[in-house]
């Protein structure tokens, strides 16, 4: 709180005040030593210890020094200290976008892959910031907005239980479907203050099976995640699995191993994060974290209130120390 530069301050001309306190202090100096002066005239001792009351010492003082430190601290206040912390955000929207392939039916993380993440995300849901504007997006072979944004947290949850799957992995797809879910959503709720800041946060297992092609394909995952760049709408992106997953699928298992180096493409392209979880511990870990970064913004907040207690405290020290001292106020 005291590790504070002007710089920390809103209106630091009222530390010009300070000049003040520094003339009482002088002022007070300059009377206690024409006091001891005066005193010192007396030539008749015996007299003088019968008239002038018995010293306090340096106790006599502490009533002063308060009031001093009272006028200091408040002088503070009045110059709107200001501190770095972090409050919850009362506007965004992020997309949810979750993978339901047949590959994330794979049981390398128990129960299987898609159970583990529909626990997760629901976590994520419930525990975000009320001020937030949450939407839902399931893909496989297509995208679904199953929630368009909402701060209605009971919808996203009961979208994540139903949540069931279905062929192939259309990841462009869902990320194109998350930009355009945020765009029209944007467009009703932007208003003098423009569209509030947005993030896509992309939780998916496996390699993009649709297109073919790879992400560069004009509905491809990278190609959507420059377009993201562009709206500066960050993809964070979530590599759920281990590399030992698998699926029988027609009666054949087949390997379903995740597919962390695109999803690392898809973050550094959009600006985002990328993140890898091989488990469903790992996963709550990386939401939690990703409910910090979204959920919560760092601006720099009115700090005067301490300022204003301590002031206010030694204002009525000074003015009881003073009653107790000398019998009288300062």
């Amino acid at each position: 709180m005291f590790g504070l530069s002007f710089r920390n301050f809103t209106a630091p001309w009222w530390f010009l005040l300070l000049i003040g306190v520094a003339a009482i202090i002088a002022g007070y100096i300059v009377v206690q030593r024409m006091r001891h002066r005066r005193t010192m005239r007396f030539t008749n001792l015996e007299l003088l210890e019968k008239v002038v009351p018995k010293r306090q010492g340096w106790i006599r003082h502490v009533p002063a020094v308060v009031l001093v430190i009272s006028l200091m601290l408040l002088t503070t206040a009045m110059a709107g200290p200001t501190d770095t912390q972090r409050v919850p955000r009362n506007r965004a929207t992020v997309m949810l976008v979750i993978d339901v392939s047949l590959s994330m039916e794979s049981t390398d993380v128990r129960p299987t892959r898609l159970k583990a993440a529909q626990t997760a995300a629901k976590d994520f849901a419930t525990g975000l910031t009320p001020g937030i504007n949450l939407g839902l997006i399931s893909f496989a072979g297509t995208a679904s907005v199953m929630v368009s944004p909402t701060t209605d947290r009971a919808s996203v949850a009961k979208a994540i239980d139903n949540l069931r799957l279905a062929e192939s992995t259309a990841t462009g797809e869902a990320i194109f479907a998350a930009l355009q879910s945020i765009e029209g959503f944007a467009q009703v709720v932007g208003g003098a203050q423009g569209a509030p800041p947005a993030r896509v946060v992309l939780m998916t297992d496996g390699k993009q099976t649709v297109p073919t092609d790879d992400g560069d394909d004009p509905r491809g995952a990278f190609t959507a995640a420059r377009k993201a760049r562009d709206a500066k709408i960050p993809v964070s992106t979530i590599s759920f699995g281990t590399m030992d997953g698998e699926v029988t699928i027609d009666g054949k298992s087949q390997p379903v191993p995740v597919d962390d180096d695109s999803m690392k493409q898809i973050a550094e392209l959009s600006g985002g994060e990328f993140y890898k979880a091989a488990s469903a511990d790992e996963l709550h870990r990386v939401y939690d974290t990703l409910g910090e970064q979204i959920g919560y913004e760092t601006k720099d907040a009115d700090a005067s209130k301490p300022w204003l207690m301590l002031g206010t405290l030694a204002a009525l020290l000074a003015a009881g120390s003073a009653l107790l001292v000398g019998q009288r106020l300062p």
